[in-house]
């Protein structure tokens, strides 16, 4: 995958953003105005997931680098493009630096201006942004048609896929599973031991057995 994505808007009478972005900006402020957000770090963890969501996971950086990517690098075409509040985006930019995913390039001495152009660790999100948009495709009230990813040398609508490079199978085709790597300390041992997961799994396919082999709660 090249590393700069295209997004193509479909014809249709829905096509504007504005009443999106007018919405998505209240809720914004309504979340955030006059608050101060602070949430508990995933990082001790020790998950590649949530290791991957202590950068990427708040409420405006996967949309913001989608931008990116697609080559809107300057404040003001980013602003214009999210509805996004001038402060709040500046945070966010800051943030997307400190983390590794831009680097601020300066492009104008008089007036003094920046961009913000994806890093290698950035690029690599691009892969992260195409699953997100096949499963909004599918699941969520923005999927109706409006924007359709394409080839952009064959103009062919691409339906993204995960695969295992090593083999080509799709993952869908693949029994896939989580299990302790070598550096796993004990507690994530036994979070992915196998048997312990099996276990969990029959209690899901039989509730009531389960129920019913479960320990009586003390009075």
């Amino acid at each position: 995958m090249k590393h700069l994505m295209s997004w193509f808007p479909r014809s249709g009478p829905n096509l504007t953003s504005s009443n999106y972005y007018h919405a998505r900006n209240k809720l914004d402020g309504f979340k955030t105005e006059g608050l101060s957000m602070r949430r508990t770090s995933f990082e001790p963890m020790g998950c590649p997931v949530a290791g991957a969501l202590e950068l990427v996971g708040d409420w405006w950086t996967l949309v913001i680098m989608r931008d990116v990517l697609d080559g809107f690098t300057r404040f003001d075409e980013l602003q214009r493009n999210l509805g996004i509040a001038p402060t709040m985006l500046t945070r966010r930019l800051q943030s997307l630096v400190e983390t590794g995913l831009v680097s601020r390039e300066q492009y104008s001495t008089t007036p003094k201006r920046f961009e913000y152009m994806p890093t290698d660790r950035g690029k690599d999100l691009a892969v992260v942004i195409v699953a997100l948009y096949a499963w909004g495709v599918k699941h969520s009230a923005a999927g109706s048609g409006q924007v359709v990813l394409l080839d952009q040398d064959t103009g062919e609508e691409i339906v993204p896929v995960f695969a295992d490079e090593r083999t080509g199978r799709r993952l869908s085709e693949i029994n896939t599973t989580f299990l302790a790597g070598s550096r796993a300390d004990p507690a994530m041992r036994e979070r992915l031991d196998p048997q312990l997961r099996q276990t969990r799994r029959e209690r899901a396919r039989n509730p009531s057995g389960a129920a019913a082999d479960a320990p009586t709660p003390p009075e």
